[in-house]
């Protein structure tokens, strides 16, 4: 059986087992190449590791799609009809979760058919794609850890002292916002903070409440944050 399986397909118009991997990596190499671009380009607020990962998976999807169909009108209505269903009934939020859902249509359509070896190739490479984002976490630009965001009551010019205690704890230290308060001394400030010592967050937390003028003291990690 497994020697069948990797011969090819058994649909009517067969497509050959080495053309069927050749046609995946290429698109792979393709997506992956088109997510880089989007990385290095993109400059707006909305940016997302799980759009990322979809920019490399789909590309991957869509050949296996079209070597499945084969000029078969009755499978494209087929398929269709799925994404439809896919689409109106279940509304995924997140773009990886609905990557799975078009990985699982596909494959399933794959072995329908008769296209065993599409299927098999598509599954392996498949997996390993996912786990390859997974692990190196592709996509990721997190330049900070922790959001620290405060009420300052003491004049600006005596943040120094402040900014020093930060900059005890942390690698990268930036200003994200300073907003003054009408008719009052001080400022709302917000710091983003690559940490030295990601689990030594709580004694940053305890020391910057500790600091007088700090007031008003929130801390919310990276990963808490939505994706921006």
């Amino acid at each position: 059986m497994l020697e069948q399986l990797l011969q090819g397909d058994h649909a009517a118009e067969p497509v050959r087992f080495q053309i069927v991997v050749l046609s995946m990596l290429l698109a792979f190499v393709c997506g992956q190449m088109m997510a880089w671009v989007y990385m290095f380009t993109h400059s707006g607020l909305s940016y997302s590791r799980s759009y990322v990962n979809a920019l490399v998976v789909i590309p991957f999807l869509v050949s296996t799609v079209m070597m499945v169909l084969s000029n078969n009108l009755v499978t494209a209505f087929g398929l269709m009809a799925l994404f439809a269903i896919v689409r109106f009934r279940n509304i995924l939020r997140d773009t990886l979760d609905t990557t799975y859902i078009l990985s699982a249509i596909t494959l399933g359509m794959a072995c329908g058919t008769g296209r065993h070896g599409t299927a098999v190739a598509g599954l392996a490479l498949l997996a390993l794609i996912l786990l390859y984002l997974s692990f190196t976490s592709f996509g990721n630009r997190q330049r900070y850890d922790v959001i620290l965001n405060l009420l300052w009551t003491r004049p600006l010019a005596e943040l120094s002292d402040f900014n020093r205690l930060l900059h005890r704890h942390s690698r990268v230290t930036t200003c994200a916002s300073q907003r003054v308060l009408d008719g009052a001394e001080g400022a709302d400030l917000s710091y983003r903070l690559l940490l030295r010592d990601p689990d030594r967050l709580s004694d940053l937390l305890d020391e910057v409440k500790a600091f007088a003028g700090a007031k008003r003291v929130t801390g919310l990690t990276a990963q808490d944050e939505s994706e921006l």
